[in-house]
């Protein structure tokens, strides 16, 4: 609770005291809170509200305050309840009585909200640089696999070839949207709300633009009340995050599978792997199995934060201040394992053997069969009648389709004849020339357009 006791006769309690301090995490925004208060400072002078020479001295005193933070030599006493009072408490006891105009023409409700706005630009930028990183990755190794063939799946089973570099390009779509929505949250987040006081602005002829500025926002708040209660930009981010860690579950799940001695399509470099306490042959995918399990997290991260804010009347109110631990954590997490899949994918090694040979667990030509009676001038659906029927008597036989003869074949359409033989895994491939299609020729152009976009700046 705050240590401003004009207002009260007797301390608080203890336990309510610590109860509502949350200096022990909020201290991660000194950076942001010294670089506001500077700018504050500065414009204060500039609006003749303090002296020059005021600010110069309380400007010093807050540079000094960072340096003594980043050496590890600032005291964090825990009766200042958060991390702007403990830095206007050290900035009066080392400049004196100066120190304490820091306060003019603002709130701890409109310096909070733009401590929070500050390092959320910083953690969105982060994760942008996070997502190229994976992203680059990715496309290294399917650039150094781009004729590898393997089977794609649906429901978990084989469905018709495709090339890895295709599935692999799949994943850089996702991470492109996330790549839009944090810039696009961004937006949002890039709006300066210092000048709104605790609600209703301040009685003071301050400049929002020199501070929008001098803090490198594009824009002011309009609305002091909003300004001071929105958190829309955490939830954003929050929710932007959430979406970005399902894409990685889901790339982790694959690594999981295809590292395993079922799949065998890839196996892990040693850096990324652990053994067993007990089993020496084990070589776990723990890297990814904790990257899966981390998407939780993130998620309650989420749900905590909208329904904190969901009963809340404006303007601000303390509940607010549970804003900071769980997107903390969510930056933190979600930084964390875009950089260690990053380095997990660049070291993977293909197994091109493997990934071939489980094409032929599968009936994966089976579509082109149905594609090639219709071509012959069968109804699609008798076209795939005839061929469900064809493969359910190959496997009662223990065949592949291309196990059968032709008399076989005739059996269930005469329209089959000897250039059915033509059908191979790379005519499959071939066909599907179209945008978006897995055909070499159209994932080459796809290889080219990512590498464009990831080399712009």
């Amino acid at each position: 609770m705050s240590n401003i006791r004009g207002r009260f006769s007797k301390p608080a309690d203890k336990l309510a005291a610590l109860y509502t301090a949350s200096l022990s995490f909020d201290r991660r925004l000194y950076k942001q809170d010294i670089t506001g208060s500077i700018a504050h400072v500065k414009m204060l002078a500039k609006q003749d509200i303090i002296s020059e020479d005021e600010a110069e001295v309380i400007v010093g005193g807050l540079e000094a305050i960072r340096a003594e933070i980043e050496k590890g030599k600032f005291k964090f006493a825990p009766e200042q309840e958060d991390i702007h009072m403990a830095i206007e408490a050290r900035l009066i006891e080392k400049v004196g009585e100066v120190g304490r105009k820091l306060h003019t023409a603002r709130s701890r409700n409109d310096q909070v909200a733009l401590d929070m706005r500050l390092f959320l630009k910083e953690a969105i930028a982060d994760s942008l640089s996070g997502i190229r990183g994976l992203e680059a990755a990715l496309l290294d190794v399917a650039e150094a696999n781009k004729s590898v063939v393997m089977p794609g799946y649906t429901h978990l089973q084989v469905a018709q070839p495709v090339l890895l570099a295709h599935h692999l390009l799949a994943y850089f779509e996702m991470l492109q949207r996330d790549y839009e929505r944090f810039s696009d949250c961004l937006k949002r987040a890039d709006v300066m709300p210092l000048g709104s006081g605790a609600l209703a602005g301040v009685a003071f002829k301050i400049d929002r633009e020199f501070l929008a500025k001098e803090l490198g926002f594009s824009k002011v708040s309009q609305n002091s009340l909003d300004a001071v209660a929105d958190r829309d930009y955490i939830l954003e981010y929050q929710a932007a995050a959430a979406i970005c860690m399902m894409h990685l579950s889901r790339l982790a799940e694959e690594i999981v599978l295809w590292s395993s001695a079922e799949f065998g399509f890839i196996e892990l470099d040693d850096a990324y792997a652990t053994g067993s306490s007990i089993m020496p042959q084990k070589k776990n995918p723990d890297v990814a199995e904790l990257a899966r399990g981390k998407t939780g997290r993130v998620y309650g991260n989420l749900i905590a934060l909208l329904t904190t804010m969901k009963g809340l009347p404006l303007a601000y109110n303390r509940d607010m201040q549970e804003d900071k631990e769980g997107l903390f954590d969510t930056v933190d997490t979600l930084l964390a394992t875009l950089s260690v899949l990053a380095g997990m994918v660049a070291t993977i090694k293909v197994n091109a053997e493997n990934t071939r040979k489980a094409l032929e667990r599968g009936y994966v030509l089976a579509t082109d069969l149905a594609d090639y009676l219709v071509k012959k001038g069968a109804a699609f659906r008798t076209a795939h009648e005839i061929v469900g029927k064809l493969v359910n008597y190959a496997a009662g036989k223990g065949k592949t389709l291309a196990g059968l003869d032709m008399k076989e074949y005739k059996k269930f359409s005469p329209l089959f004849n000897d250039d059915v033989r033509s059908i191979t895994i790379e005519s499959s491939l071939a066909a599907r020339d179209v945008v978006g299609g897995t055909a070499p020729g159209q994932v080459k152009k796809a290889l080219a357009a990512a590498r464009r976009i990831i080399k712009k700046k």
